[in-house]
């Protein structure tokens, strides 16, 4: 496996979770794309998204990772992607370039579940909406990035909607390790 690892999913996937959870185990630095893009852009990716749009933060979001990854002295880093970022332009080949991508695998049902339990103002393509009304948004985006995903190196299938389903992945990943 070569380093660094890239987590990649869909929202709510547990990519952020997972990362800490699995830096935390091997003593690795961890970074949070979407906290990174805001200390260099002074925005949220929501705010970015909501003030100039979606293609313009998928712009600045390329750059950020592609910047950490080349200054970055470590080569121990597991990094959290936004759920876009391997859905846009040669992003997942980036990726596979830099190091090694891990999709966290859920169903449309399992991530709508868990994106109820977060704050929705923070997601503004979901922000409102009821449990069902997420999965009719979920399911056609999470169809249509399933094949950018799909090139991950590994995939991880995600154990369902329980307590510690993140604590189970970053073991499974941990124990590949």
């Amino acid at each position: 496996m070569e380093f660094p690892i890239y987590l990649i999913g869909y929202m709510g996937a547990g990519k952020s979770t997972v990362g800490r959870l699995l830096a935390d185990k091997l003593h690795w630095h961890f970074v949070d794309l979407d906290d990174a893009f805001e200390q260099i852009h002074g925005y949220t990716p929501a705010e970015y998204i909501r003030e100039f749009g979606i293609d313009a933060f998928r712009k600045k979001e390329k750059y950020v990772l592609e910047d950490i990854a080349d200054a970055s002295p470590y080569e121990h880093v597991i990094y959290a992607t936004g759920g876009g970022y391997p859905c846009w332009e040669d992003n997942m080949d980036c990726l596979k370039e830099l190091g090694t991508s891990i999709y966290l695998h859920w169903s449309a049902e399992d991530l709508a579940k868990r994106l109820m339990l977060t704050d929705l103002s923070e997601r503004p393509v979901l922000q409102g909406k009821s449990e069902e009304e997420l999965l009719a948004c979920i399911r056609p985006q999470l169809e249509a990035r399933e094949p950018y995903y799909q090139k991950a190196n590994i995939v991880i299938e995600a154990p369902g909607f329980v307590a510690d389903a993140d604590e189970q992945l970053a073991q499974v990943i941990f124990e590949m390790l």
